[in-house]
């Protein structure tokens, strides 16, 4: 527990996923005092411009008094970028981010998939917006104009996707499309992407860097 109050704390979701996801950062979050706000947003409705509208003015609302810190998995960490980018979020409302497993170029998945119609059905137009060609929404993105931690996963459960990715991944992102110019550090754990924000080395990570701007060397 930290002895002085934590900022507030956001958490933003992945594509197709819901706020129940981030529960173990949530829980986490509470036990060190932080007060949570763990967002969900209907990502399969809308396309990401628009996601990052009405995320976006939610953030702001939370960031009214002070800055806020953000955690996001997936494509929430897009979700964000798309928000401060389109200007509906000031870099100065948000204290420290960290992403879990970020598509920031694009996912290699989402190229194979996108023509399938169950693809399009499951996950709507925002996932035709987060893969690598000329239409990626991430690959169009400024750098982060904020403090950025990036964990990215090197474990995969699927076989076909990591053939599909072929360099090191978390079965969905390869850590090399984790990184982004203009990120403070990024540390990779021995996880898969689903889950990442299961693991206790993760949570570990996650509160170091927003506590004190670095990640957890002895969690790696």
């Amino acid at each position: 527990m930290r002895a002085e109050t934590p900022s507030p704390i956001v958490l933003l979701h992945g594509l197709g996923r819901t706020r129940l996801s981030l529960w173990p950062v949530a829980r986490a979050a509470m036990r060190r005092g932080y007060q949570v706000h763990n967002l969900g947003y209907p990502s399969r409705r809308a396309p990401i411009e628009r996601l990052a509208e009405d995320v976006g003015h939610r953030i702001l609302s939370v960031a009214a008094q002070t800055p806020v810190d953000v955690v996001t998995h997936s494509m929430g960490g897009i979700v964000l970028r798309a928000a401060v980018a389109r200007g509906v979020i000031s870099s100065e409302a948000l204290r420290r981010v960290v992403m879990l497993a970020p598509p920031n170029q694009g996912s290699e998945v989402a190229d194979r998939l996108r023509d399938f119609r169950f693809y399009r059905f499951a996950l709507g137009p925002a996932g035709q917006q987060i893969g690598t060609g000329e239409e990626s929404v991430p690959r169009r993105l400024p750098p982060p104009p904020f403090e950025l931690g990036v964990i990215a996963g090197r474990r995969s459960n699927n076989p076909l996707f990591a053939r599909i990715l072929g360099d090191e991944s978390d079965g969905k992102v390869r850590v090399a499309s984790a990184r982004v110019d203009g990120m403070r550090e990024l540390v990779v754990v021995d996880r898969a992407h689903t889950f990442i924000m299961w693991g206790p080395d993760v949570l570990a990570h996650i509160f170091t860097f927003l506590e004190h701007g670095r990640f957890n060397s002895a969690a790696g």
